[in-house]
């Protein structure tokens, strides 16, 4: 008689049988990459990791845990930050890293279709090699991959004018957690045929469907793109340039990055980072806009800054007059992907706020972080435009594993709540942050999301425990 332990080896074996010996790697086979994300927290090793090459082969997968009702999880590039790609012990790893390439570039439709384990930096040079812009960004567009950036409902450097994740996605292939493979790689802006399935599963984090395949909307390709490093006295100067950034450059501003000055202290001092902007100023903002003429597009920028400084709205400004001048400017912001090694264990935070409160959030956060904590730094800098603030804050000298999380978590997040904030803006809530959500959602909003989950997964094998 087969025991409880063997029967998953015998369904895990014959489905590498199906789907090939590179396609499920069992026990000690298993990599360590497939054991956790970029959260810090403890690896845990799957039993197995399936590498499927299409739905098809998903669903297969899907069939063999329900059979021996083991719990499974998807993962793309395991850059996130909360553990929601992140395994459990007796779980399998549903990895999509070998489902990469693009299907398809329509330039009639304006959209690209890919397979969902395609990293988000192959996709950016797909579409400028095509003429267009695939506006999504983030400092891990290396690695990460697409269907992931579509389960957290990525954000990253150009929400303020081209929307988050959801906005670029017209389409999506879904396997359900019965193993149902929901095809609708729709290509059209208007369609409002029933209900829009895929927002379903756009921020879901993989809970309620494996994402394989997508439809993405394209951008014209800018020819123009101008940026300004700006220092300013005040944060109430922070929410003039934004208005004036709104008004003067109307939808040709594509960025807006704010700094504190703790951030800029770090970046300069410890990273050892030149900037064309000196220490000593309030606050540090970075803009940018794209266009289609740089013969007109330039002086307009050029103007409107010089506009502003006449004003006294900006104590200092540099603007990059060239596109590898930009490109540093922007390494003054992406920095912070490097603060792992400049600050040692550290706790990032993502949150979202007013833009109106975010000064009084770093101010009140800072002291409280300082007063509650011995030893606690922080520093602040985020997107501002479009409401998402991050921080990081640390204890010097200890190990991720003792850095005093729960302590900075109830003040973060504390506040947060008093300030009707949300406690995720765009890295998704995973395991970590899922304490919290009641901070953020209503007992309503997290009743219905129950619903929904109990519906279409009510044997609780997907990704169990993820979310709410």
């Amino acid at each position: 008689m087969e025991t409880l332990l063997e029967q998953p080896e015998q369904l895990l074996g014959a489905l590498r049988h199906k789907l090939g010996s590179q396609a499920v790697l069992i026990g000690p086979e298993v990599p360590a990459r497939n054991c956790n994300d970029r959260s810090g927290s403890m690896p845990e090793r799957p039993i197995a990791v399936v590498r499927p090459l299409d739905a098809a082969a998903v669903a297969e997968a899907i069939a063999a845990c329900r059979k021996a009702r083991l719990p499974f999880v998807p993962q793309g590039g395991l850059t996130g930050l909360c553990r929601g790609a992140a395994p459990e012990p007796g779980w399998v790893a549903i990895s999509l890293e070998r489902m990469v390439g693009i299907e398809e570039i329509d330039r009639a439709s304006g959209t690209m279709t890919v397979k969902a384990g395609t990293p988000l930096e192959t996709i950016q040079k797909a579409a400028d090699e095509a003429g267009f812009l695939f506006p999504l960004d983030l400092g891990s567009r290396g690695s990460c991959a697409i269907g992931g950036n579509l389960s957290t409902n990525a954000g990253g450097n150009r929400v303020i004018r081209y929307g988050m994740t959801r906005e670029l996605v017209l389409g999506l292939e879904v396997v359900l957690p019965d193993g149902s493979i929901i095809t609708n790689l729709n290509k059209l802006v208007k369609n409002n045929a029933g209900y829009d399935l895929k927002h379903l599963f756009i921020g879901s984090e993989g809970t309620l469907g494996i994402i394989t395949r997508v439809v993405l909307r394209l951008f014209p390709k800018p020819r123009s793109t101008m940026s300004a490093l700006c220092a300013l006295k005040h944060y109430s100067a922070v929410i003039a340039l934004l208005d004036a950034a709104r008004s003067g450059l109307g939808p040709l501003l594509s960025a807006f990055e704010v700094m504190w000055p703790d951030y800029w202290e770090v970046i300069t001092t410890r990273a050892g980072v030149r900037t064309p902007v000196g220490a000593g100023h309030g606050l540090y903002v970075l803009v940018e806009a794209q266009g289609t003429d740089e013969s007109l597009d330039a002086p307009r920028f050029q103007s409107w800054l010089e506009d502003l400084m006449e004003r006294g709205l900006l104590e200092d400004a540099a603007v990059a007059q060239s596109l590898a001048q930009t490109q540093q400017f922007w390494a003054v912001r992406d920095i912070c992907a490097e603060f792992s090694q400049v600050l040692g264990p550290r706790i990032p935070y993502d949150i979202g706020l007013a833009v109106t409160r975010m000064d009084e959030f770093v101010t009140r956060c800072k002291a409280a972080l300082t007063a509650g904590i011995r030893g606690c730094e922080s520093v602040y800098y985020g997107h501002i435009g479009d409401g998402n603030l991050h921080l990081v804050a640390w204890v010097t000298g200890l190990t991720l594993e003792r850095q005093p999380k729960p302590e900075m978590d109830a003040i973060v997040y504390g506040l947060v709540r008093e300030m009707g904030g949300s406690v995720s803006a765009e890295h998704g809530i995973g395991t970590l942050k899922k304490q919290w959500l009641g901070h953020a959602r209503n007992e309503a909003e997290i009743a219905l999301m129950r619903t929904l989950k109990a519906a279409l997964d009510p044997n609780h094998l997907l990704n169990p425990g993820k979310v709410i």
